[in-house]
């Protein structure tokens, strides 16, 4: 679905990507873009959302959105280029932020490559579940859960990323391949998704008496698991 209010740019963004053989629903703000993805039912592979609209911005639209799927890809379209509100975008789970004016080809790609990850995310992950110790992280359903706290739904790349540090626990990961290994590239706003999304794990994780995350200063991470003798 594309959510743009600029009529113009709605309207070329939508051609183009229909040449590109996409299928495109396109609303014009973001009320009218919660009353369709809610009667969708999983119908979209992704959200295109411009920030600054009438009725309801993307920002509130997107956590409304993730209310509802904790699991839809979603990017941002903006001619916001602050770094606040990149850096807001990326916490609410955004997997990109694009500013205006962009490169509808570049676009394109992005959107491919964002659809292509998830649909591989869902058929890689299966229904298996990783446990250590009081920690239990179902990945088909995004699901973390903590000793006898309340589940937590993780945001795709979280999980992503929680996956890869069970994967290469106890040990010096550095930030560049994280980046480069989950991600495909090492770019600052990539970096600073990194950094929130290690953050928010973490906090999570504070809730569990084996599991940790620890900076390592100017290098990485340490996904800790001590589950003793």
């Amino acid at each position: 679905m594309l959510v743009e209010d600029e009529v113009d740019l709605g309207n070329v963004v939508k051609q183009y990507l229909e040449i590109m053989e996409f299928s495109v629903d396109w609303a014009r703000d973001g009320r009218a873009a919660l009353a369709k993805f809610q009667a969708a039912q999983g119908k979209y592979d992704i959200l295109l959302i411009d920030v600054s609209m009438p009725e309801m911005d993307g920002f509130e639209l997107a956590i409304k959105v993730i209310n509802i799927n904790p699991q839809i890809p979603f990017l941002f379209l903006t001619a916001r280029n602050e770094r606040s509100d990149r850096l807001h975008g990326l916490k609410l789970g955004a997997d990109d932020y694009i500013t205006k004016p962009f490169d509808i080809d570049e676009l394109v790609l992005r959107i491919k490559n964002i659809i292509k990850r998830n649909t591989n995310n869902q058929e890689v992950v299966g229904r298996s579940m990783i446990e250590r110790g009081d920690v239990k992280f179902q990945k088909d359903s995004l699901k973390l859960i903590i000793g006898s706290h309340p589940a937590i739904i993780l945001t795709p790349r979280e999980s992503e990323l929680l996956e890869f540090l069970f994967n290469n626990e106890n040990r010096i990961l550095k930030r560049e391949e994280i980046l480069t290994r989950l991600w495909g590239e090492n770019d600052y706003f990539l970096g600073r998704s990194l950094d929130v999304f290690i953050s928010r794990l973490r906090k999570h994780l504070n809730k569990s008496n084996y599991i940790s995350i620890t900076n390592v200063y100017g290098v990485g991470f340490v996904f800790n698991v001590q589950l003793g003798e």
